[in-house]
Protein backbone atom coordinates (compact mmCIF):
# COMPACT_ATOMS: atom_id res chain seq x y z
CA UNK A 1 0.00 0.00 0.00
CA UNK A 2 2.84 2.63 0.74
CA UNK A 3 4.42 1.97 -1.92
CA UNK A 4 1.30 2.63 -4.24
CA UNK A 5 0.90 5.85 -2.22
CA UNK A 6 4.84 6.96 -3.46
CA UNK A 7 4.06 5.97 -6.93
CA UNK A 8 0.90 7.94 -7.13
CA UNK A 9 2.17 11.07 -5.20
CA UNK A 10 5.30 10.84 -7.88
CA UNK A 11 2.41 10.90 -10.87
CA UNK A 12 0.60 13.29 -9.25
CA UNK A 13 3.71 15.27 -8.43
CA UNK A 14 4.73 15.22 -12.60
CA UNK A 15 1.37 15.83 -14.01
CA UNK A 16 0.83 18.73 -11.66
CA UNK A 17 4.28 19.98 -13.20
CA UNK A 18 2.62 19.59 -16.83
CA UNK A 19 -0.15 21.39 -16.04
CA UNK A 20 1.88 24.30 -14.49
CA UNK A 21 3.94 24.45 -17.31
CA UNK A 22 1.27 24.99 -19.60
CA UNK A 23 -0.54 27.73 -17.88
CA UNK A 24 2.83 29.37 -17.34
CA UNK A 25 3.39 29.12 -21.13
CA UNK A 26 -0.34 30.78 -21.54
CA UNK A 27 0.29 33.73 -19.42
CA UNK A 28 3.89 34.47 -21.20
CA UNK A 29 2.35 34.54 -24.37
CA UNK A 30 0.24 37.32 -22.86
CA UNK A 31 2.84 38.71 -20.50
CA UNK A 32 5.39 39.16 -23.83
CA UNK A 33 3.03 41.75 -25.39
CA UNK A 34 3.36 43.95 -22.00
CA UNK A 35 5.16 47.51 -22.68
CA UNK A 36 8.31 47.54 -20.26
CA UNK A 37 6.44 50.15 -18.21
CA UNK A 38 3.56 48.04 -17.51
CA UNK A 39 5.80 45.56 -16.47
CA UNK A 40 7.87 47.04 -13.83
CA UNK A 41 4.46 48.45 -12.34
CA UNK A 42 3.93 44.67 -11.70
CA UNK A 43 7.35 44.19 -10.26
CA UNK A 44 6.82 47.44 -8.10
CA UNK A 45 4.07 45.83 -6.59
CA UNK A 46 5.66 42.33 -5.89
CA UNK A 47 8.89 44.34 -4.65
CA UNK A 48 6.54 46.23 -1.95
CA UNK A 49 4.85 42.81 -0.97
CA UNK A 50 8.10 41.06 -0.29
CA UNK A 51 9.36 44.19 2.08
CA UNK A 52 5.88 44.06 3.77
CA UNK A 53 6.21 40.63 4.46
CA UNK A 54 9.35 39.91 5.05
CA UNK A 55 9.50 39.45 8.79
CA UNK A 56 6.75 36.57 8.51
CA UNK A 57 8.28 34.77 5.72
CA UNK A 58 12.12 34.68 7.45
CA UNK A 59 10.13 33.19 10.67
CA UNK A 60 8.60 30.53 8.42
CA UNK A 61 11.84 30.04 6.85
CA UNK A 62 13.84 29.56 10.02
CA UNK A 63 10.97 27.56 11.91
CA UNK A 64 11.00 25.06 8.65
CA UNK A 65 14.42 25.04 7.82
CA UNK A 66 16.11 25.07 11.28
CA UNK A 67 18.87 26.78 9.35
CA UNK A 68 19.81 30.63 9.99
CA UNK A 69 18.58 33.24 12.03
CA UNK A 70 14.93 34.98 11.54
CA UNK A 71 16.77 38.56 11.35
CA UNK A 72 19.18 37.85 9.19
CA UNK A 73 16.79 36.51 6.83
CA UNK A 74 14.54 39.49 6.97
CA UNK A 75 17.55 41.43 5.62
CA UNK A 76 17.63 38.48 2.90
CA UNK A 77 13.97 38.97 1.93
CA UNK A 78 14.06 42.69 2.53
CA UNK A 79 17.19 42.27 -0.26
CA UNK A 80 16.05 39.71 -2.60
CA UNK A 81 12.57 42.39 -3.03
CA UNK A 82 13.55 45.96 -2.77
CA UNK A 83 16.82 45.70 -3.06
CA UNK A 84 16.87 43.69 -6.30
CA UNK A 85 13.99 46.09 -7.47
CA UNK A 86 16.04 49.35 -7.04
CA UNK A 87 18.99 47.82 -8.96
CA UNK A 88 16.88 46.48 -12.23
CA UNK A 89 13.87 48.88 -11.70
CA UNK A 90 15.72 51.14 -14.33
CA UNK A 91 17.25 48.33 -16.73
CA UNK A 92 15.56 47.96 -20.28
CA UNK A 93 14.98 44.54 -20.99
CA UNK A 94 12.00 44.11 -23.68
CA UNK A 95 11.35 46.39 -26.75
CA UNK A 96 14.46 48.62 -27.56
CA UNK A 97 17.08 48.43 -24.97
CA UNK A 98 19.36 50.00 -27.79
CA UNK A 99 19.86 51.76 -30.77
CA UNK A 100 22.98 53.36 -32.88
CA UNK A 101 22.09 55.20 -35.23
CA UNK A 102 25.45 55.84 -36.93
CA UNK A 103 26.13 52.23 -36.73
CA UNK A 104 22.49 51.46 -37.77
CA UNK A 105 22.00 49.10 -35.25
CA UNK A 106 19.07 48.60 -33.41
CA UNK A 107 18.90 45.65 -30.17
CA UNK A 108 15.50 44.25 -29.03
CA UNK A 109 14.86 42.78 -25.75
CA UNK A 110 13.32 39.49 -26.35
CA UNK A 111 11.76 37.19 -23.34
CA UNK A 112 12.76 33.62 -23.19
CA UNK A 113 9.62 32.30 -22.28
CA UNK A 114 8.74 29.84 -18.98
CA UNK A 115 11.78 29.66 -16.51
CA UNK A 116 12.29 26.56 -14.35
CA UNK A 117 13.62 28.37 -10.75
CA UNK A 118 15.37 25.71 -8.56
CA UNK A 119 14.72 26.95 -4.95
CA UNK A 120 17.79 26.05 -2.10
CA UNK A 121 16.43 24.91 1.39
CA UNK A 122 19.31 27.84 2.48
CA UNK A 123 17.66 30.89 0.78
CA UNK A 124 14.37 29.64 0.44
CA UNK A 125 11.83 33.08 0.47
CA UNK A 126 14.41 35.79 -0.53
CA UNK A 127 15.91 33.26 -4.04
CA UNK A 128 11.96 33.31 -4.66
CA UNK A 129 11.65 37.20 -4.48
CA UNK A 130 14.44 37.65 -6.55
CA UNK A 131 13.95 34.84 -9.16
CA UNK A 132 10.59 35.75 -9.63
CA UNK A 133 11.50 39.66 -10.06
CA UNK A 134 13.85 38.89 -12.71
CA UNK A 135 11.49 36.82 -14.48
CA UNK A 136 8.46 39.50 -14.63
CA UNK A 137 10.88 42.18 -15.23
CA UNK A 138 11.61 40.48 -18.55
CA UNK A 139 8.82 39.66 -19.79
CA UNK A 140 8.99 36.15 -18.45
CA UNK A 141 7.15 33.14 -16.58
CA UNK A 142 8.46 31.23 -13.84
CA UNK A 143 7.76 28.12 -12.36
CA UNK A 144 9.50 27.06 -9.08
CA UNK A 145 10.79 23.85 -7.66
CA UNK A 146 11.28 24.11 -3.87
CA UNK A 147 13.26 22.32 -1.63
CA UNK A 148 11.58 19.69 0.32
CA UNK A 149 12.72 21.03 3.23
CA UNK A 150 11.14 24.37 2.52
CA UNK A 151 8.44 23.25 0.68
CA UNK A 152 5.83 25.63 2.39
CA UNK A 153 7.94 28.74 3.52
CA UNK A 154 8.47 28.91 -0.72
CA UNK A 155 5.30 27.75 -1.78
CA UNK A 156 4.21 30.98 0.20
CA UNK A 157 6.94 33.20 -1.15
CA UNK A 158 5.60 32.18 -4.28
CA UNK A 159 1.84 32.80 -3.80
CA UNK A 160 2.95 36.43 -2.18
CA UNK A 161 4.78 36.81 -5.29
CA UNK A 162 1.73 35.68 -7.71
CA UNK A 163 -0.94 37.35 -5.72
CA UNK A 164 1.04 40.56 -5.91
CA UNK A 165 1.96 40.62 -9.36
CA UNK A 166 -1.91 39.74 -10.26
CA UNK A 167 -2.76 42.60 -8.66
CA UNK A 168 -1.08 44.90 -10.54
CA UNK A 169 -2.04 43.22 -13.90
CA UNK A 170 0.44 40.42 -14.44
CA UNK A 171 -1.65 37.26 -16.33
CA UNK A 172 -2.84 34.17 -13.97
CA UNK A 173 0.02 31.43 -14.07
CA UNK A 174 2.72 33.35 -14.68
CA UNK A 175 4.09 32.81 -11.26
CA UNK A 176 3.93 29.61 -9.65
CA UNK A 177 5.14 26.99 -7.40
CA UNK A 178 5.12 23.15 -7.42
CA UNK A 179 3.29 21.67 -4.28
CA UNK A 180 4.41 18.56 -4.16
CA UNK A 181 8.08 18.83 -4.74
CA UNK A 182 9.46 15.05 -5.75
CA UNK A 183 13.01 14.15 -7.65
CA UNK A 184 10.65 13.12 -10.52
CA UNK A 185 8.70 16.73 -10.50
CA UNK A 186 12.01 18.24 -10.56
CA UNK A 187 13.20 16.11 -13.02
CA UNK A 188 9.85 16.91 -14.89
CA UNK A 189 9.92 20.87 -14.59
CA UNK A 190 13.80 20.99 -16.08
CA UNK A 191 13.12 18.29 -18.90
CA UNK A 192 10.06 19.66 -20.04
CA UNK A 193 10.01 21.08 -23.62
CA UNK A 194 8.64 24.30 -22.69
CA UNK A 195 11.29 25.11 -20.27
CA UNK A 196 13.02 27.81 -21.75
CA UNK A 197 15.66 28.36 -19.63
CA UNK A 198 16.63 26.89 -15.87
CA UNK A 199 17.63 28.98 -12.64
CA UNK A 200 19.19 26.09 -10.68
CA UNK A 201 20.35 27.86 -7.36
CA UNK A 202 21.76 24.62 -4.63
CA UNK A 203 23.61 21.42 -4.50
CA UNK A 204 26.04 20.24 -6.69
CA UNK A 205 24.17 16.89 -7.80
CA UNK A 206 21.32 19.25 -8.56
CA UNK A 207 22.81 21.92 -11.09
CA UNK A 208 24.50 18.59 -12.63
CA UNK A 209 21.27 17.67 -13.53
CA UNK A 210 19.81 21.03 -14.94
CA UNK A 211 22.65 21.13 -17.22
CA UNK A 212 22.02 17.43 -18.44
CA UNK A 213 18.36 18.18 -18.63
CA UNK A 214 18.65 19.24 -22.95
CA UNK A 215 17.16 22.72 -21.89
CA UNK A 216 19.63 25.85 -21.72
CA UNK A 217 20.52 26.09 -17.96
CA UNK A 218 22.16 28.87 -15.57
CA UNK A 219 23.57 27.11 -12.85
CA UNK A 220 25.95 27.56 -9.60
CA UNK A 221 28.80 25.62 -8.28
CA UNK A 222 29.73 24.91 -4.60
CA UNK A 223 31.44 28.42 -2.93
CA UNK A 224 34.74 27.70 -1.06
CA UNK A 225 35.71 31.42 -0.86
CA UNK A 226 39.04 31.68 0.94
CA UNK A 227 39.54 35.70 3.00
CA UNK A 228 43.43 36.22 2.52
CA UNK A 229 44.35 39.17 5.31
CA UNK A 230 47.54 40.42 3.62
CA UNK A 231 50.36 42.50 6.31
CA UNK A 232 48.78 46.05 5.16
CA UNK A 233 45.62 45.44 6.10
CA UNK A 234 43.63 46.72 9.05
CA UNK A 235 43.59 43.67 10.78
CA UNK A 236 40.66 44.08 13.23
CA UNK A 237 37.93 45.48 10.46
CA UNK A 238 39.49 42.83 7.87
CA UNK A 239 38.26 40.46 11.56
CA UNK A 240 35.32 41.95 11.81
CA UNK A 241 33.94 42.02 8.10
CA UNK A 242 34.96 38.42 8.18
CA UNK A 243 32.91 37.48 11.12
CA UNK A 244 30.30 39.37 10.72
CA UNK A 245 30.07 37.69 6.99
CA UNK A 246 30.57 34.05 8.31
CA UNK A 247 28.10 34.86 11.11
CA UNK A 248 25.40 36.44 8.54
CA UNK A 249 22.58 34.21 8.45
CA UNK A 250 24.88 31.38 10.37
CA UNK A 251 26.89 30.92 7.47
CA UNK A 252 24.29 29.85 4.63
CA UNK A 253 25.05 32.37 2.11
CA UNK A 254 27.39 30.20 -0.53
CA UNK A 255 30.15 33.43 -1.28
CA UNK A 256 30.27 33.31 2.18
CA UNK A 257 34.08 32.69 3.87
CA UNK A 258 35.12 29.22 4.02
CA UNK A 259 38.68 29.72 5.31
CA UNK A 260 41.36 32.26 6.44
CA UNK A 261 44.88 32.41 4.69
CA UNK A 262 47.39 35.32 6.27
CA UNK A 263 51.16 35.82 6.61
CA UNK A 264 52.98 34.43 9.32
CA UNK A 265 54.60 38.31 10.11
CA UNK A 266 51.00 39.15 11.19
CA UNK A 267 49.75 35.86 12.05
CA UNK A 268 49.38 36.31 16.06
CA UNK A 269 47.65 39.78 15.48
CA UNK A 270 45.09 38.12 13.60
CA UNK A 271 44.56 35.25 15.81
CA UNK A 272 44.27 37.29 18.81
CA UNK A 273 42.10 39.49 17.17
CA UNK A 274 39.81 36.49 16.27
CA UNK A 275 40.02 35.66 19.59
CA UNK A 276 38.95 39.44 20.96
CA UNK A 277 36.22 39.27 18.39
CA UNK A 278 34.54 36.24 19.50
CA UNK A 279 35.91 33.36 17.59
CA UNK A 280 37.25 29.87 19.09
CA UNK A 281 40.11 28.10 18.05
CA UNK A 282 39.76 24.79 18.58
CA UNK A 283 42.36 22.47 20.19
CA UNK A 284 43.68 19.11 18.13
CA UNK A 285 41.04 17.07 19.72
CA UNK A 286 38.62 19.26 19.34
CA UNK A 287 38.86 20.23 15.39
CA UNK A 288 39.31 16.11 15.17
CA UNK A 289 35.97 15.81 16.38
CA UNK A 290 34.41 18.80 14.99
CA UNK A 291 35.89 18.06 11.68
CA UNK A 292 34.35 14.61 12.01
CA UNK A 293 31.24 15.89 11.98
CA UNK A 294 31.59 18.74 8.73
CA UNK A 295 31.77 15.87 6.25
CA UNK A 296 29.19 12.75 5.66
CA UNK A 297 31.25 9.51 4.38
CA UNK A 298 29.91 10.20 0.97
CA UNK A 299 31.98 13.29 0.96
CA UNK A 300 29.26 15.93 0.79
CA UNK A 301 28.76 18.27 3.40
CA UNK A 302 26.52 16.98 6.61
CA UNK A 303 22.99 18.64 5.97
CA UNK A 304 23.14 18.35 10.12
CA UNK A 305 25.51 21.54 10.37
CA UNK A 306 24.45 23.71 7.71
CA UNK A 307 22.63 26.91 8.86
CA UNK A 308 23.20 26.10 12.66
CA UNK A 309 24.92 27.56 15.61
CA UNK A 310 29.07 27.07 16.73
CA UNK A 311 27.32 25.91 20.06
CA UNK A 312 25.07 23.65 18.41
CA UNK A 313 28.12 22.29 16.22
CA UNK A 314 29.62 21.97 18.79
CA UNK A 315 27.62 19.89 21.04
CA UNK A 316 26.87 17.84 17.77
CA UNK A 317 30.56 16.94 17.84
CA UNK A 318 30.63 16.02 21.74
CA UNK A 319 32.31 19.14 22.80
CA UNK A 320 31.00 22.56 24.60
CA UNK A 321 32.13 26.32 23.88
CA UNK A 322 30.65 29.51 25.79
CA UNK A 323 27.71 31.06 24.73
CA UNK A 324 29.90 34.14 23.23
CA UNK A 325 31.51 31.81 21.23
CA UNK A 326 30.47 33.44 17.46
CA UNK A 327 32.90 30.81 15.35
CA UNK A 328 34.92 27.83 15.24
CA UNK A 329 37.97 27.94 13.79
CA UNK A 330 40.76 24.78 12.97
CA UNK A 331 44.28 25.27 12.33
CA UNK A 332 45.12 23.99 8.98
CA UNK A 333 47.97 23.26 6.69
CA UNK A 334 46.58 20.92 3.97
CA UNK A 335 43.91 20.99 1.26
CA UNK A 336 42.25 17.86 0.39
CA UNK A 337 38.74 15.73 0.00
CA UNK A 338 40.29 14.67 3.75
CA UNK A 339 40.60 17.56 4.94
CA UNK A 340 37.45 19.10 6.28
CA UNK A 341 38.44 22.40 6.78
CA UNK A 342 39.33 22.83 3.61
CA UNK A 343 35.96 22.39 2.24
CA UNK A 344 32.93 24.27 1.50
CA UNK A 345 30.97 24.51 5.33
CA UNK A 346 27.81 26.51 5.37
CA UNK A 347 27.77 27.54 8.81
CA UNK A 348 30.14 29.05 11.55
CA UNK A 349 33.34 27.27 11.24
CA UNK A 350 36.58 28.47 9.02
CA UNK A 351 40.06 27.02 8.67
CA UNK A 352 42.84 28.91 9.35
CA UNK A 353 46.40 28.77 6.93
CA UNK A 354 49.66 30.72 7.60
CA UNK A 355 51.69 31.59 4.69
CA UNK A 356 55.27 33.37 4.45
CA UNK A 357 54.22 35.88 1.87
CA UNK A 358 51.87 37.18 -0.50
CA UNK A 359 52.98 34.84 -3.27
CA UNK A 360 52.65 31.94 -1.62
CA UNK A 361 49.34 33.13 -0.06
CA UNK A 362 48.43 33.33 -3.63
CA UNK A 363 49.22 30.01 -4.97
CA UNK A 364 47.42 28.42 -1.55
CA UNK A 365 44.15 30.56 -2.52
CA UNK A 366 44.47 28.91 -5.80
CA UNK A 367 45.17 25.36 -4.40
CA UNK A 368 42.09 25.95 -2.39
CA UNK A 369 39.31 27.20 -5.42
CA UNK A 370 40.71 24.29 -7.73
CA UNK A 371 40.14 21.84 -5.49
CA UNK A 372 36.37 23.04 -4.50
CA UNK A 373 34.77 26.55 -5.47
CA UNK A 374 36.27 27.24 -8.64
CA UNK A 375 35.01 30.34 -10.26
CA UNK A 376 33.04 31.18 -7.67
CA UNK A 377 33.85 33.70 -5.02
CA UNK A 378 36.93 35.22 -2.93
CA UNK A 379 37.99 38.21 -0.48
CA UNK A 380 40.95 40.15 0.10
CA UNK A 381 41.70 42.36 2.66
CA UNK A 382 44.59 44.71 1.90
CA UNK A 383 45.48 48.44 1.38
CA UNK A 384 48.17 47.08 -0.84
CA UNK A 385 46.81 48.13 -4.17
CA UNK A 386 49.18 45.73 -6.14
CA UNK A 387 48.71 42.59 -4.70
CA UNK A 388 44.76 43.32 -4.86
CA UNK A 389 45.60 43.63 -8.65
CA UNK A 390 47.77 40.42 -8.84
CA UNK A 391 45.19 38.40 -7.36
CA UNK A 392 42.50 39.90 -9.66
CA UNK A 393 44.76 39.14 -12.51
CA UNK A 394 45.19 35.05 -10.97
CA UNK A 395 42.63 33.80 -8.77
CA UNK A 396 39.71 31.44 -10.91
CA UNK A 397 36.86 33.01 -9.07
CA UNK A 398 34.17 35.19 -10.72
CA UNK A 399 33.70 37.40 -8.15
CA UNK A 400 37.20 39.05 -6.28
CA UNK A 401 35.85 40.69 -3.27
CA UNK A 402 38.27 43.54 -1.75
CA UNK A 403 37.53 44.94 1.92
CA UNK A 404 34.31 43.44 2.26
CA UNK A 405 32.04 40.95 4.21
CA UNK A 406 32.11 37.65 1.35
CA UNK A 407 28.61 36.94 2.36
CA UNK A 408 27.22 40.25 1.57
CA UNK A 409 29.78 41.39 -0.95
CA UNK A 410 29.19 38.53 -3.16
CA UNK A 411 25.40 39.18 -3.64
CA UNK A 412 25.86 43.04 -3.90
CA UNK A 413 24.42 44.14 -0.93
CA UNK A 414 27.89 45.43 -0.08
CA UNK A 415 29.38 45.94 -3.13
CA UNK A 416 27.80 47.37 -6.27
CA UNK A 417 28.29 43.88 -8.32
CA UNK A 418 24.25 42.86 -9.47
CA UNK A 419 22.20 42.02 -6.27
CA UNK A 420 21.41 38.40 -6.90
CA UNK A 421 21.33 35.24 -5.35
CA UNK A 422 22.22 33.49 -7.84
CA UNK A 423 26.12 33.94 -8.70
CA UNK A 424 27.51 32.32 -11.74
CA UNK A 425 30.78 30.76 -11.75
CA UNK A 426 31.36 30.82 -15.26
CA UNK A 427 33.42 27.78 -17.11
CA UNK A 428 35.76 27.00 -14.48
CA UNK A 429 33.15 26.47 -12.03
CA UNK A 430 31.26 24.65 -14.87
CA UNK A 431 28.94 27.28 -15.27
CA UNK A 432 27.15 28.89 -18.37
CA UNK A 433 28.01 32.39 -16.82
CA UNK A 434 30.32 34.41 -14.70
CA UNK A 435 27.60 37.06 -13.77
CA UNK A 436 25.46 37.88 -10.64
CA UNK A 437 22.68 36.30 -12.96
CA UNK A 438 20.04 39.48 -13.19
CA UNK A 439 17.08 39.83 -15.97
CA UNK A 440 19.41 40.71 -18.87
CA UNK A 441 20.21 37.12 -18.89
CA UNK A 442 16.90 36.04 -18.92
CA UNK A 443 16.17 37.59 -22.37
CA UNK A 444 17.60 36.97 -26.09
CA UNK A 445 18.62 39.82 -27.89
CA UNK A 446 16.71 40.45 -31.52
CA UNK A 447 19.61 42.51 -33.54
CA UNK A 448 18.47 44.95 -36.46
CA UNK A 449 21.29 46.10 -38.63
CA UNK A 450 21.44 48.50 -41.33
CA UNK A 451 23.53 47.76 -44.81
CA UNK A 452 26.30 50.41 -44.35
CA UNK A 453 28.85 48.58 -47.35
CA UNK A 454 28.68 46.72 -50.52
CA UNK A 455 30.36 43.85 -52.01
CA UNK A 456 32.48 46.37 -54.47
CA UNK A 457 33.53 48.23 -50.33
CA UNK A 458 34.41 45.01 -49.55
CA UNK A 459 36.39 43.89 -52.59
CA UNK A 460 38.12 47.22 -52.75
CA UNK A 461 37.13 48.32 -56.51
CA UNK A 462 37.21 51.70 -57.14
CA UNK A 463 33.86 53.56 -57.58
CA UNK A 464 34.41 54.82 -61.09
CA UNK A 465 34.52 50.96 -62.09
CA UNK A 466 31.37 50.08 -60.15
CA UNK A 467 28.24 48.69 -62.24
CA UNK A 468 25.61 51.19 -62.70
CA UNK A 469 22.88 48.97 -61.44
CA UNK A 470 24.23 48.57 -58.12
CA UNK A 471 21.28 49.73 -54.84
CA UNK A 472 23.71 52.50 -54.29
CA UNK A 473 24.06 53.85 -57.90
CA UNK A 474 20.41 53.37 -58.68
CA UNK A 475 19.31 55.45 -55.70
CA UNK A 476 22.06 57.93 -57.00
CA UNK A 477 20.53 58.17 -60.60
CA UNK A 478 17.04 58.48 -59.77
CA UNK A 479 18.20 61.20 -57.30
CA UNK A 480 19.86 63.01 -59.57
CA UNK A 481 17.03 62.75 -62.63
CA UNK A 482 14.78 64.71 -59.79
CA UNK A 483 17.33 67.23 -59.14
CA UNK A 484 17.44 68.06 -62.82
CA UNK A 485 13.89 67.94 -63.64
CA UNK A 486 13.46 70.24 -60.57
CA UNK A 487 15.66 73.34 -62.25
CA UNK A 488 14.19 72.32 -65.78
CA UNK A 489 10.99 73.07 -64.11
CA UNK A 490 12.40 76.41 -62.72
CA UNK A 491 14.02 77.79 -65.94
CA UNK A 492 10.53 77.01 -67.40
CA UNK A 493 8.05 78.82 -64.91
CA UNK A 494 11.00 82.25 -64.67
CA UNK A 495 11.12 82.04 -68.64
CA UNK A 496 7.14 81.80 -68.63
Amino acid sequence: MAMVELVDRDLLSIQEVRLKVRAAKEAQATLATFSQAELNAICAAMAQAGVNDSQRLAAMATEETGFGRVEDKVIKNQFGSDGVWQAIKDIPCVGVIREDPACGLMDIGVPMGVIAGVIPSTNPTSTVFYKALIAIKSGNAIVFSPHPSARGCTLEAARLMAAAAESAGCPRGAISCIDMPTMQATNELMRHRDIALILATGGSAMVRAAYSSGNPAIGVGPGNGPAYIERTADIPLAVKRILDSKTFDNGTICASEQSVVTEDCIRDKVVAEFERQGAHFLNADEKARVGAILMRSSGTMNPAIVGKTPQYIAKLAGIAVPDNVRVLIGLETEVGDDVPFSREKLCPVLGFYTQPDWESACELCIRILLHEGAGHTMTIHSLNEAVIREFALKKPVSRLLVNTPAALGGVGATTALMPSFTLGCGAVGGSSSSDNIGPLNLINIRRMARGVRELDDLRGTPATARSSTTPAAQATTVADEQLIAQILQRVMERLA
